[in-house]
C-alpha cells in the first residue's frame, strides 16, 4: 500500500490555498517522490487527498466519469464545489456502510457562487466544513497554527501571507512527521480557476538537532 500524508488547506482573501508533499510512502520506505495528491475537478474545485494512493485513484476515476456525464448532458450547467463535496461525501459514507471504505481523508476546496468553500470527508463518512482544514499529522500540528493565523481573519489574508502560512505549517510537519519530505506542491483556487504549482523544495534548518541528546549517535 502506497500512502500520502498531510494536506493543509485554508480560506484566504481570494479563495482557497492548499499544500501537500510529493511523497508516496511504501510502509516506512520513502518510495515515490513525485506524487501529485491534488485533482482539479471542473473549473473552480480542487480535491486534495491523504491516505491510500490507489483509493485516491479510484476516486479520481469516479469523478472523471461524473464530469464526463455532466459534459454529455450539454445543458449549460457545471458541477460546483458544493456539489463535488456532496458527491465525495456520499461516496465515502456509502463505502463505509458497505464495510469497504476508501482509506482516505479528502479536502474539497473551491469558489462556488462567488464564495470560498472548504470541506472535509474521511473513511468513516465524517464530514465538516471550516475555514481551515488539515489531514493526517496536520490535524495535530498544523491546525493550531491555522487557528491562530487564519480563524476570524480569512478575508484579510493576502496571497503572499497565505503562502507564508502554508510554508510555516509544512515546515513544522516536516520536522515532526517521519512520512514526509520537503518537496511540496502548492495549489490555489480563485474565481479565475485552479492553479497547481510545480514541485518546489521547502527550506529547512536542522542546526538545532545538535542540541538533541543522542542525535547522530
Amino acid at each position: 500500500m502506497v500512502t500520502g500524508t498531510s494536506v493543509v488547506a485554508f480560506k484566504y482573501r481570494d479563495g482557497i490555498m492548499m499544500a501537500a508533499d510529493c511523497l508516496g510512502s511504501f510502509g516506512s520506505q520513502a518510495r515515490f517522490r513525485n506524487e501529485n495528491r491534488f485533482m482539479q475537478v471542473g473549473s473552480n474545485t480542487l480535491l486534495g487527498a491523504s491516505g491510500d494512493i490507489s483509493d485516491f485513484q479510484y476516486m479520481k476515476h469516479a469523478l472523471d466519469d461524473l464530469l464526463t456525464h455532466e459534459y454529455d448532458m450539454d445543458d449549460g450547467q457545471s458541477l460546483g464545489t458544493k456539489s463535488v463535496y456532496k458527491y465525495v461525501s456520499n461516496v465515502m459514507y456509502g463505502r463505509r456502510n458497505r464495510f469497504d471504505p476508501l482509506w482516505n481523508a479528502y479536502v474539497v476546496g473551491g469558489v462556488d457562487g462567488g464564495e470560498a468553500f472548504l470541506g472535509y470527508a474521511n473513511l468513516y463518512g465524517t464530514t465538516y466544513q471550516s475555514d481551515c482544514i488539515a489531514t493526517g499529522f496536520g490535524a495535530h500540528f498544523a491546525i493550531p497554527i491555522l487557528r491562530k493565523r487564519v480563524d476570524g481573519r480569512a478575508d484579510g489574508i493576502s496571497e503572499e501571507e497565505a503562502v507564508k502560512i502554508l510554508d510555516e505549517c509544512m515546515r513544522v510537519l516536516l520536522y515532526r512527521d517521519c512520512r514526509t519530505i520537503n518537496k511540496l506542491r502548492r495549489a490555489k483556487v480563485t474565481a479565475q480557476g485552479v492553479e497547481i504549482s510545480e514541485p518546489y523544495v521547502l527550506e529547512t534548518n536542522w542546526s538545532i538537532a545538535d542540541n538533541v541528546v543522542g542525535y547522530g549517535a
